[in-house]
């Protein structure tokens, strides 16, 4: 089996790609790593979809170089589901190009089981298709991890920029401390000698300034104690009742007293004797009219 495929990347990068082992793992399409720790980084299953079916190995694939820029890979493993055994061989080659690199993969496998009963040329398509998912793969990761030797380069010329400024510095306040070192003994002498002459006194022996004038120093100002008559009607014209009142007003609607049983007999015997009254008054009136008129 041989199969070439052409990749915008130059050699140096595909190269430190495929000396790592752990990015060459991500690279192979439909591995998944053992859960063991201490197990290489390309040991585990790998699924291989061929002619309609789904064939999964458990194994191991090695990988040695680079010798004068190629890479030789192998492997063996067993079927997940069967008795079937496959043995791979495969060698990849680099060859600088103008634009990128060449890549090209041959090698030979050997096997039975499963991988033996697919139709003529359906394992040898499904190989060509898993070395193009390789290489998609290996593209992705051979730029990743150019950006980020280059985003490293960077940091590092940051700070050894940041160190020879911080050097600078340290240098500069180490020149400027010692010529300064004599000029402030001179000035810390002048202020010892100077103190020393010099008697400030206390804190309470200063003179306290005089009081400003105050116009209404002398003036006392009373408040009266209850607000005048005038005052008192106009604020309750203006807010109503006071709060006084309205806790002596009697209250009103259907919180009002109910008068009591004699009060209510008095008043209605009232309203009965004027009637009758006014009654016997007309009444009187009327019967002496009668009789004056039967009167020869």
């Amino acid at each position: 089996m041989e199969h070439e495929v052409f990749v915008p990347v130059p050699v140096p990068a595909l190269l430190r790609t495929l000396g790592d082992p752990a990015r060459v793992a991500r690279c192979v399409p439909g591995l998944q790593q053992d859960a063991d720790a201490s197990a290489s980084p390309l040991a585990g299953r790998l699924k291989l979809r061929a002619g309609g079916h789904t064939i999964t190995y458990r194994g191991e694939l090695r990988l040695t170089g680079p010798e004068r820029d190629r890479f030789s890979v192998t492997g063996k493993g067993v079927e997940a589901r069967g008795t079937g055994a496959v043995e791979l061989a495969l060698t990849i080659g680099l060859t600088a190009t103008d634009g990128g690199t060449t890549i090209a993969y041959s090698g030979t496998a050997d096997g039975d089981g499963r991988l033996v009963e697919l139709e003529e040329g359906a394992a040898l398509a499904a190989a060509h298709r898993l070395l193009d998912r390789f290489t998609q793969q290996l593209v992705t990761e051979s730029l990743a991890a150019r950006e980020e030797a280059d985003a490293g380069a960077e940091a590092d010329a940051d700070a050894d920029g940041d160190d020879a400024v911080a050097a600078e510095g340290l240098a500069g306040d180490e020149e400027g401390a010692v010529g300064s070192g004599g000029s402030g003994d001179e000035v810390r002498a002048d202020d010892a000698d100077g103190s020393a002459g010099d008697d400030p006194g206390s804190v309470y022996d200063s003179p306290v300034p005089p009081p400003s004038l105050d116009p209404v120093a002398g003036v006392e100002f009373t408040v009266p104690d209850e607000p005048p008559a005038e005052a008192a009607h106009a604020r309750r014209t203006m807010i109503g009742r006071s709060a006084e009142e309205v806790d002596h007003a009697p209250p009103r609607g259907r919180y009002a007293p109910v008068p009591s049983p004699e009060a209510g007999g008095a008043s209605t015997t009232l309203r009965w004797v004027a009637p009758a009254a006014a009654l016997a008054l007309a009444s009187a009136v009327v019967l002496g009219r009668a009789l004056r008129r039967r009167r020869p």
